[in-house]
């Protein structure tokens, strides 16, 4: 749902075809050409905080990508993504 949320993107878009799916686009692209994935009314290249956005994503990006591992023994439980998510949002938005 984070990667849907973040690319606005769905896994049954025509562009993920022949095998190709949205977190192996997402996977492919992390993290040095994430902003290509990244949906682009998210990401406004004017803002003075476009780094910081482009980094609180990439960090909720990876989450997303711990989350759905394709093997369950390599995805983290719940507990440690609630756990990474309490700590991106005390970076990003420590008055929340």
């Amino acid at each position: 749902m984070l990667m849907e949320t973040f690319t606005r993107k769905r896994p049954t878009d025509d562009l993920f075809t022949a095998g190709f799916s949205l977190r192996g686009w997402i996977h492919d692209s992390y993290p040095h050409s994430l902003g290509h994935v990244i949906d682009a009314t998210l990401l406004n290249s004017d803002e003075e905080s476009f780094d910081t956005n482009v980094e609180c994503i990439s960090l909720i990006m990876k989450l997303a990508l711990d989350c759905s591992s394709e093997l369950p023994r390599e995805r983290i439980n719940m507990q440690d993504a609630r756990s990474t998510l309490q700590k991106i949002k005390k970076q990003f938005f420590p008055h929340l």
